[in-house]
């Protein structure tokens, strides 16, 4: 008796990234939140990227004449203790935490899936020695860890980097590794492997594709985290460094020296970092809502 070769049927993955953005139309059309985030991070993208052209002051020049003078038509969000334009350390400070976010989210969300595809899909001892690491390092609170390897290492922006990604890693580790472990109970992966197809072909073409939401939707929550423990090792000195532009930074020298004498100092950058922050995190919301299909059933 002959035997009919079995066909796995792909989806095309042009159409699901086409399915996935008409769903994030509509819950954002549903869900205005999701807009008003998706606006407010598009502003400081393109507050980053044009620093120099938005920027009214060099953020590095000083003019001690007018130090710490309040928000004025000149100066919207006053000088600080030497002089320097607030609004254009501000604007400038955006690319320094979205380029130590967006970086040490990549590396840790790459390195993540990476183990956490291979252990959600060979299991067994490899998978037991790695999540007890993974284990190990979630053990520890992620400031704390971000501090330690920093200390070790050298306090600078780079450095920092590398730290939070050190703390993204478990975690997303973890995600991967159970949506592999769903992904790996579909019949068309059992299929894939009846037709005697290599693990790296099965890996790429049937798991990774199922993976990707709950990756992109974590990363773009962590995000708003990472700008946020980019700005904490930076209000403690361990992150950039000064004369460097960042909103951490200019909370810890002149923020908090002269909170009563000048509260805008302090203000300002707290307000960036809050926005960035919640922006994100609403973003990351209606990315989750948008792709999971048993939200998107219950709505």
């Amino acid at each position: 008796m002959a035997t009919v070769p079995l066909r796995v049927p792909l989806e095309d993955p042009a159409s699901v990234t086409v399915s996935r953005a008409h769903a994030l139309w509509r819950t954002m059309k549903k869900k205005p939140l999701g807009a008003v985030s998706a606006a407010l991070l598009a502003v400081i993208v393109l507050m980053a990227i044009f620093a120099d052209v938005l920027a009214p002051y060099d953020p590095l020049a000083t003019q001690p004449e007018i130090r710490l003078s309040a928000p004025s038509r000149a100066h919207p969000f006053g000088t600080d203790d030497i002089g320097r334009d607030v609004l254009s350390r501000i604007i400038y400070g955006a690319r320094i935490s979205l380029w130590v976010g967006m970086l040490a989210v990549g590396i840790g969300t790459a390195a993540g899936m990476v183990i956490g595809l291979l252990c959600g899909y060979c299991e067994g001892r490899l998978d037991l020695i790695v999540q007890r690491v993974m284990d190990a390092i979630q053990a520890i609170p992620g400031l704390v860890l971000a501090l330690a390897i920093v200390a070790v290492l050298k306090p600078s922006t780079t450095n920092a980097m590398l730290a939070i990604a050190m703390v993204i890693i478990p975690g997303n580790s973890r995600i991967v590794r159970g949506a592999v472990l769903t992904a790996k109970q579909n019949r068309y992966v059992e299929a894939a492997q009846a037709m005697g197809c290599r693990h790296p072909r099965i890996i790429m073409s049937h798991i990774l594709p199922n993976v990707t939401a709950p990756i992109l939707v974590i990363a773009s929550i962590w995000l708003g985290n990472a700008i946020l423990i980019e700005a904490t090792l930076s209000f403690l000195g361990v992150g950039t460094q000064p004369p460097t532009p960042s909103w951490g930074l200019m909370l810890s020298s002149t923020g908090r020296a002269f909170m009563e004498q000048a509260p805008w100092l302090a203000i300002f950058p707290g307000l960036a970092i809050s926005l960035a922050v919640l922006g994100f995190n609403l973003f990351g919301d209606t990315l989750r809502d948008a792709w999971d299909p048993k939200l998107r059933r219950s709505g």
